[in-house]
């Protein structure tokens, strides 16, 4: 978690978001990511995405069975649909999100057992940390704006 807080820092510093992720098999780092909507003009360069794109390239296959992502926020809808299909045996967050997360919060598509892959889920790792960076970033942004 502590890398994607690295990463998390390294996409808010070019106004992205600041959420960043790892994708690990057997104690090994397969590929990272950090936001990247602003940089890239894309809905869809949320750090999870890019980083099980960078993930399935590196291993040759979109099935990341005994994958790991770690993320510095409880995914999306968007994303939580992609560790489900990516086939990730796990997904591990720092801070919820009430708002619009969807592994836990709002819903929870990565345990849905009508699903035809349920991947365990495990949240609030360094919660305190990854929710400080985020509320800096908005903080920030309404004293400037």
């Amino acid at each position: 978690m502590r890398r994607a807080l690295e990463l998390a820092t390294e996409a808010g510093a070019h106004d992205d978001v600041p959420i960043g992720c790892v994708v690990v098999r057997e104690d090994r780092e397969l590929a990272a990511a950090g936001n990247e909507r602003e940089q890239r003009r894309d809905p869809t360069a949320h750090a999870e995405i890019l980083g099980l794109r960078r993930a399935a390239a590196a291993l040759g296959s979109w099935r990341l069975e005994g994958c790991t992502l770690y993320v510095t926020l409880e995914p999306c809808a968007m994303c939580a649909g992609a560790a489900v299909l990516a086939r990730l045996d796990r997904v591990v967050y720092g801070a919820p999100d009430p708002k619009a997360g969807f592994a836990g919060s709002l819903g929870d598509l990565v345990r849905d057992p009508r699903l035809n892959h349920a991947t365990e889920l495990s949240g609030g790792v360094l919660a305190d940390t990854c929710g400080e960076l985020l509320r800096a970033f908005f903080r920030e942004r309404r004293l400037s704006g």
